[in-house]
This record gives C-alpha cells, structure tokens and sequence, in this order.
C-alpha cells in the first residue's frame, strides 16, 4: 500500500461515447478488456486505496466492477463530448472529499505496468512532488505548420539547425507527454485545477511501453506490443480441479491462454507438453502453488511460487513472489521474468561491444 496517511485514489476515465472506437474501453485485446489492463496495473501495484473508473455507460461499469473497481457513474454535465477531464476528476474529487492524492490513468494504455505506477507515485508519497506525469523521449525533429493561406508558404525548423543536424547518439532527444497517467495531490489540482500544478515532476517511460490506442490501426500494434515478449502461456488445471471442456474453452478464450486438465502427476503432463514443442526445461518458465508442482519447479530454467505456498514448493523454486496467490503473484513473476530478460540483453549487449573494442 501507498502512503498510509494520505488516501491515494487511482481514477480511470472511461465514457461510453469514443469517437474513434465505438466502446474501445471494453474491447478485448490479447484476451483482456482494455480496461483491465491497467486496472490490473493498478491493482498489483498496491499502492492505491482505492482504484475508480468513471463512466456514464452501463456495459463499462459491468466490466469495472468485474474487475474489482468501484464506479463513479458521472453526471450528464460532464459526459458530453465537449466535457473535459478535468471537469470529470474536480466532481469525481467533490463526491469522494476522504481522497487526497487523485491518480488520473489513461484506459487506453495497455502496456502500463505496476512498477511505472509505483515508481511515479512515489515521487508524490516519497519524494514530495506535487504532482507528477508521464513522458516518452522521442527523437524527431519538428517543423513548423506551412499555413497554405498565406504568402509564404516557407516553413522553418523548430528544434533542430538543420546545417548542424545532430546524429541520434549525439542527442538526447525532446521528453513528450504519452498520456498514460497523470497523478496529482488534491490540493494542488484544486489550487491550479490541473494535475500539472504546484511542485512538478515527470516520469519517463521507454517507447516500448508507451502505447496509446486511439484508432483501429492503433489495436494490432497494441496487441502486438502486450504479447511482444513472445512468451506462450498455458494455464494448467490441477487434478482436483476437474473442469468441463466447454468451462475450458470459454476459459481458454476469456485469459487467452491455452488451458490443459493435469493428471495425478503433474510432471508427466508438463513433460509431454515441452517434449511436443521441442522445449528444453531451461526455457520453461512455471509457477506452481503445492507439493505436487516440485519437480516442475525443481526442473524449470525460471520458477516461482505465490508468497503463501508451503514450504515445500517455496524451497523447490528459484523466486519466491512477495504476493500472495489470487493477489498479482502471478503478474509479478511476469514481471521478473521480462526484468531478467532485459538483464540478459544487456548483458550481451555490454559483451558484444567489449569483444569489438578490445
């Protein structure tokens, strides 16, 4: 949990009347509403209070609630297509007086994850900024608008001389807003009535994760990016969780992950599975809960267990989640994994380029 003297409230804004997708704060992609990306973001961050979603349409609030969130079902005063954000959060504020920092997340941000939302949020509760936004270093040089009306037509560049053109390397680039989230203590929103007040600060996120769905052409390029990992999961039902082949499917097409039924021994299953894929146990990442998960733990290249495993299956693994299960333990090892992962691309990166210079 967050700053425990200060109620920190996460608030997603999601009407009903997008322009450019009809409903997109509900359509599924890579298997999950696209909201509750980063409501779960939200959520396995445990740094809020309390996490919101602000809508005036029906089906959005079922999949909030759905999703764990308390609703804020806003006013016909700031639902019109000329209402601004910043008319939604000041009444969302004056209903909810307990808040006291407001954490405004984009819905349409899907590759949010809990550390950025920690990360910046402690700017606010550690570091005491007063509000804090996040940014996304682009290096592309500007031009001003040639306005067809006028005489001259010229344009003119507006960060770059073009005779001393900068290469990228040689240039750190311009921070922009990539609109994932906004956070800000109520007092400054009040004081300024905007959530870019008072003592300022950003948080910059890398270009793989700032990703902001506005159009249809934007949805394969989202989808792409949340499974970008290249990781293939597979849910596996334990024994006496007998399941029916139809649950299996409407499982397998709500997660959208394969779902396989284990037998008494789950290591016969699993082997079976990397032997018809071609896996090495090195590349198997698992996360079991029991007694009957050890091996698999044992063999695979990355394991791990929820915080309230026995302590047999928590000695059997290579990491041990702070969370407990049903909690984000799984999301967190997710996390490690793709940690580790970028660990491992620099490093090869800082020995590729040792080989060449020495």
């Amino acid at each position: 949990m967050g700053d425990e003297k200060r109620h920190v409230a996460a608030l997603v804004l999601a009407r009903g009347g997008s322009k450019g997708i009809p409903l997109k704060n509900i359509k599924m992609l890579a298997g999950v509403p696209l909201l509750g990306w980063v409501l779960r973001a939200a959520q396995d961050s445990h740094m809020f209070h309390s996490v919101w979603v602000s809508t005036d349409h029906d089906e959005i609030e079922k999949v909030a609630t759905a999703w764990g969130a308390q609703v804020h079902r806003r006013s016909p005063e700031v639902s019109r297509d000329s209402s601004s954000s910043v008319e939604t959060i000041q009444e969302f504020v004056r209903l909810n007086p307990e808040v006291d920092v407001i954490c405004n997340i984009q819905a349409t941000s899907p590759c949010l994850h809990p550390f950025h939302v920690k990360e910046a949020l402690e700017k606010i509760t550690l570091q005491g900024y007063d509000s804090v936004f996040s940014v996304v270093r682009r290096h592309q040089f500007r031009w001003q608008e040639a306005k067809k009306d006028t005489a001259n037509a010229a344009t003119v560049p507006l960060n770059i001389i073009p005779e001393r053109r900068p290469r990228r390397q040689d240039w750190d680039g311009e921070l922009c807003e990539n609109g994932s989230f906004y956070f800000s203590t109520v007092d400054s929103f009040r004081k300024y009535g905007s959530l870019q007040g008072g003592n300022v600060c950003y948080y910059e996120m890398f270009p793989e994760y700032s990703v902001d769905i506005d159009v249809d052409i934007d949805w394969p390029v989202a989808e792409q990016r949340v499974i970008r990992e290249g990781v293939e999961v597979v849910l596996l039902m334990a024994n006496e969780d007998r399941m029916s082949e139809a649950l299996r499917g409407k499982l397998a097409e709500t997660t959208g992950c394969e779902v396989r039924q284990l037998g008494a021994e789950p290591l016969v299953d699993v082997k079976k599975w990397t032997g018809d894929r071609g896996l090495d146990w090195k590349v198997v990442a698992f996360m079991g809960f029991d007694e009957p998960d050890v091996e698999c733990l044992k063999l695979s290249g990355l394991s791990a267990t929820p915080q309230d495993a026995p302590a047999v299956a928590v000695n059997a693994a290579k990491y041990t989640c702070h969370t407990r299960g049903g909690q984000g333990a799984l999301r967190e090892f997710t996390d490690h994994i793709v940690l580790l992962k970028k660990k491992a691309k620099s490093q090869a990166e800082q020995d590729r380029i040792h080989r060449k210079h020495f």
